[in-house]
């Protein structure tokens, strides 16, 4: 069993130098790196053969995380939140504190606060958001597991974290919008 100390040390020494990491999230395997550097998440954005204008979403630690990355978190964030059953991203208006090219033509991000022990702490460790996008080509299926992944993707990222996905029946998170009048509208179940 790798040794997840060393898997997260190695991990954020990738992420603080500016690299990408393929790494086990909460749902699904993700890319990611510091999601406040803009050269990095272009660098993902290439991999994945991405258009820029199809946004990625980011992940946090906790709730005062997330309250220094949005404008106003809504109070109805937090009741969805405490009661979802799965994995939930909320789409945010006016992001603050990340790099210009993360964030939707609208002016939103989609934010997730981590469930999974390893994602929290390398991102507590980091003191930043990280991206979390999921671990394929855009337009090709998101893997499943770790043996679907591309060999392009698995050869395109800076780092592979040596640990297993917790959640063996990973599906990507759910997505609501929240609108500044706090409207709700389900993106994705």
């Amino acid at each position: 069993m790798p040794d997840q100390q060393i898997e997260l040390e190695k991990t954020l020494t990738t992420l603080k130098k500016g690299g990408i990491i393929l790494y086990p999230t909460d749902t699904v395997w993700g890319i990611g790196c510091d999601a406040t550097n803009a050269d990095a998440i272009d660098k993902i954005f290439s991999l994945k053969k991405r258009i820029e204008s199809k946004s990625m979403i980011c992940l946090v630690s906790d709730f005062k995380m997330l309250q220094q990355y949005v404008e106003e978190v809504p109070e109805v964030a937090y009741d969805i939140l405490k009661y979802a059953k799965k994995a939930t991203t909320i789409v945010y208006d006016r992001p603050l504190r990340v790099a210009e090219n993360i964030i939707a033509d609208d002016n939103t991000l989609g934010i997730r606060v981590v469930r999974d022990p390893f994602c929290g702490k390398l991102i507590r460790k980091l003191k930043r958001p990280i991206v979390s996008t999921s671990a394929n080509i855009s337009g090709t299926s998101t893997p499943k597991n770790f043996e679907e992944i591309a060999s392009a993707i698995l050869e395109g990222v800076d780092y592979v974290v040596n640990l297993p996905l917790q959640n063996k029946g990973a599906k990507p998170s759910s997505i609501i919008k929240i609108g500044g009048d706090s409207t709700v509208k389900i993106i994705r179940k």
